[in-house]
């Protein structure tokens, strides 16, 4: 566990305990963490004086930002990864795909099933130096391959890093996000080698999804999936983002479409039942799309970036 991740726990475990008079055990339920861990840690943090007359939550500059989204879209958890204006894009994203495996290395638990989207910023939970203790959990695509995008941000190669990082299972989706022809679509999901993802979608525990920017910056475009008439379909219908590739307005309400009909991925209303949604995204032009989704209430799990938050904020 990374150093600001640990003071991050510090402050909320102390927070949840003095401020909001939970119990250890109601913590612990809520996080995912042993009780008894609860417990050393609710000690460090006031050894390391986290934890005086107050609870210091400055010690964590983002704090705030996280309690407030954490309030106003009555979230889970949000956590907010602090901004370093040098970073590159990729670092940006490896910064989120770091805060990401560390939560997953929190809550998952032996015989969760646990599935994943595709795109840059899941593709940021690759090549992280990281090692975690083995679970017996079953790792799944949530929608079929991206087309021509890189191999590295194919949920294949997501679904099999993450995988092996956790010691756990992974399975391939043989399947394009989106085909040619709906008759195709419906092949494919009555077909034998589709009913096993198909049962493994029903058994979900925990989702962790990248949120699509609206289409004028979105990677559909240049993933070949769509051309000018399936873009200017989702446009007149008001399309601000997507999820697994499936599209949504600035209120969450799905949008039905001729292209919803050819894809190949979960409902979105299946994100709803889950014990953790987890959506990954972070810069200014997502906005939109991260305010539809959580008014959809398709993730009840925000992991982001100081910026972004502090502008989703001033959107509310």
């Amino acid at each position: 566990m990374s150093n600001w991740e640990e003071r991050r726990l510090l402050v909320k475990v102390a927070q949840m305990y003095y401020e909001e008079d939970m119990t250890q055990n109601e913590i612990a339920k809520e996080l995912g963490i042993y009780r008894t861990t609860i417990g050393r840690m609710l000690k460090k943090a006031r050894k390391e004086g986290i934890v005086q007359i107050h609870i210091d939550s400055t010690s964590y500059e983002t704090f705030e930002l996280e309690t407030k989204l954490k309030q106003v879209f009555q979230l889970k958890d949000v956590i907010v990864v602090p901004n370093n204006n040098s970073d590159s894009d990729e670092k940006r994203r490896s910064t989120l795909g770091l805060a990401t495996l560390e939560l997953l290395n929190r809550i998952i638990k032996d015989n969760d099933t646990i599935g994943f989207a595709w795109g840059r910023t899941m593709g940021g939970m690759i090549d992280q130096s990281v090692e975690y203790k083995a679970r017996k959990a079953d790792f799944v695509p949530l929608v079929g391959g991206p087309g021509t995008l890189d191999s590295k941000y194919h949920v294949n190669t997501i679904v099999y890093n993450v995988a092996n990082t956790f010691g756990g299972s992974s399975h391939f989706i043989d399947a394009a996000a989106v085909v040619e022809k709906k008759e195709t679509k419906n092949d494919i999901v009555a077909s034998n080698f589709f009913k096993k993802i198909l049962d493994m979608w029903n058994n979900l525990n925990i989702a962790v999804v990248g949120i699509g920017a609206p289409l004028a910056s979105s990677n559909m475009i240049w993933t070949g999936f769509y051309g000018d008439r399936e873009i200017d379909e989702l446009n007149s219908l008001n399309a601000v983002g997507d999820i697994c590739s499936r599209f949504y307005d600035i209120n969450g309400y799905v949008i039905e479409s001729e292209v919803a009909e050819r894809t190949v991925a979960i409902e979105l209303d299946m994100l709803r039942k889950l014990d953790y949604s987890i959506g990954v995204a972070e810069s200014e032009n997502k906005v939109p799309s991260i305010l539809g989704a959580l008014r959809g209430k398709y993730i009840n799990v925000l992991i982001t970036n100081e910026s972004t938050a502090e502008e989703l904020l001033k959107r509310i």
